[in-house]
């Protein structure tokens, strides 16, 4: 039996690397993040130009709050909580005094998490919730917790940070029930998704309020695309013969960093124009470059574990601990960081590709995007 299955992994592994998908990861990302560590050290060294800002504290002065309101820790969710980067910035925030909501899919990883930031941090604020962001229905049972809980716990119905950190790669089609590419679904419409549900408590911040997007260097990957609803759903991918995992997965690191850009033109742009005083949502994507998560838990494992040695040797791999750095500085930096691009770490940032700052695309992605949030919720209702 175990010679069996030992030669169904080789023969799985052996068609993996003959797939046009393990090429464009082996080549292409790698390319991709290549030019990014490029633009980041040719600022440094040949122009002595570097975009970077400091670290803030989260707690608001008593001046910043108003006087009905008593001051306490501003609240961060996390989403993709239990593991790899979720699992290091719920680390990393709770020791920076925010109430950490930790979201994801496994109630006992959940719990596995939020016992091991306790015997590291014994002050440690936190709370868990169950939510699948491939699932819309489980989107807002989330919500609605949330809600149920801050007013429960007398607490201030705004929440203060929201990091929308979970992401899958899958290597075959599987579908939500919404009918939507489950990367797809999970990466960017669940995203998107959420982000808009929050929005009211996110406004309601007593002082200005981030999101911070977590994408990726892949983006760069993708030189000329659709933002309409098929292709936004996955259904145009599925049309191949082979599921084009690597396509998709850009794609939708692509569309949530698009997406940031438009989001940060409505809630911040728009309203600096204004004579008014103003409480913003500040929005920052983040890459935090190649980071050794189980995020490729199914590509064959002989193939993502030599690919995290050559990584390695090249200096490029990152622990956890280390790749959460540019989250959190996206989290704690300065209100004029809004609608930046972070990577690098020490409170850096580069340009991301030319395409994803495309005004025209990105609002056609808004409409698209928001046509299948309704549509979401219709099917929700139907469901329930």
């Amino acid at each position: 039996m175990k010679t069996n299955s030992r030669m169904r992994d080789c023969w799985v592994a052996l068609n993996f690397v003959c797939s046009v998908e393990f090429w464009r990861m082996a080549v292409f990302w790698t390319l991709a993040l290549v030019n990014s560590y490029l633009q980041l050290f040719s600022r440094a060294f040949f122009f002595r130009i570097s975009r970077s800002y400091p670290r803030c504290s989260p707690r608001p002065t008593a001046t910043s709050i108003s006087k009905t309101i008593a001051p306490t820790r501003p609240l961060c969710i996390i989403t993709g909580a239990t593991s790899g980067l979720g699992a290091a910035s719920a680390h990393a925030l709770s020791r920076e005094g925010f109430y950490v909501v930790l979201a994801g899919r496994s109630s006992y990883l959940l719990s596995k998490t939020v016992e091991e930031i306790r015997k590291q941090n014994a002050d440690a604020h936190l709370k868990a919730f169950q939510i699948d962001l491939s699932c819309f229905q489980s989107i807002i049972n989330f919500k609605n917790a949330l809600e149920q809980w801050l007013s429960d716990s007398n607490m201030h119905p705004s929440v203060q940070v929201l990091i929308n950190n979970a992401g899958i790669f899958a290597t075959s089609c599987r579908f939500t029930n919404e009918g939507y590419d489950q990367m797809m679904g999970t990466n960017y419409i669940g995203a998107f998704a959420l982000t808009n549900l929050l929005l009211p408590l996110l406004r309601s911040s007593p002082v200005p309020s981030r999101i911070v997007n977590v994408t990726s260097f892949t983006h760069r990957c993708v030189s000329g695309t659709q933002v309409d609803e098929e292709t936004l759903a996955g259904k145009y991918f599925s049309r191949s013969k082979q599921y084009p995992c690597a396509h998709i997965y850009e794609y939708s690191k692509f569309c949530l960093l698009l997406f940031s850009y438009e989001l940060h033109r409505r809630l911040y742009l728009k309203d600096k124009s204004l004579n008014v005083s103003v409480l913003y949502v500040f929005l920052n994507a983040v890459d935090p470059g190649v980071v050794e998560t189980n995020i490729m838990r199914e590509v064959p494992s002989f193939l993502s574990q030599l690919a995290f040695m050559v990584l390695r040797l090249l200096g490029l791999l990152q622990s956890p601990e280390n790749g959460v750095e540019s989250i959190v500085d996206a989290t704690l930096a300065p209100p004029e960081s809004s609608g930046e691009y972070f990577f690098g770490g020490r409170g850096r940032t580069v340009n991301s590709s030319k395409l994803s700052y495309d005004r025209e695309l990105a609002e056609k992605l808004w409409t698209s995007s928001y046509k299948l949030f309704i549509e979401s919720q219709l099917v929700s209702k139907d469901i329930s």
